[in-house]
């Protein structure tokens, strides 16, 4: 799953690859393995913000916790710059787990 494969062969790609690090990563229509169809109907993925919103918050928490145990006397502006940093550097990972992952959850 971590390798964003097909839920069904687990062989064939989900996302097309390289593509520019700012742009909203695309999905392919089918694994080209198996032909299985990602999308089952439209706003299946609707769900998937839900996973995306968990997955960032988790990482909130953890860099909120790692700030301070690890170093304590940071001020809090530079706490909450920290956490908002640290969340918009996975949020593209963020999407293209939270697809995979509730494709995982929920298959055809």
């Amino acid at each position: 799953m971590l390798n964003e494969k097909c839920p069904n062969c687990e062989e064939g790609d989900v996302f097309i690859k390289n593509q520019s690090f700012f742009s909203l990563p695309k999905m392919k229509e089918d694994c080209d393995n198996c032909n299985y169809h990602f999308e089952i109907e439209p706003g299946y993925f609707l769900g998937a913000m839900y996973v995306s919103y968990g997955l960032a918050v988790f990482q909130g928490i953890l860099t909120f916790l790692a700030c301070y145990f690890l170093s304590p006397q940071l001020e809090t502006l530079y706490v909450v710059l920290t956490v908002c940093f640290v969340m918009f550097i996975f949020s593209m990972k963020n999407y293209r787990w939270s697809r995979v992952f509730y494709m995982y959850i929920f298959p055809n």
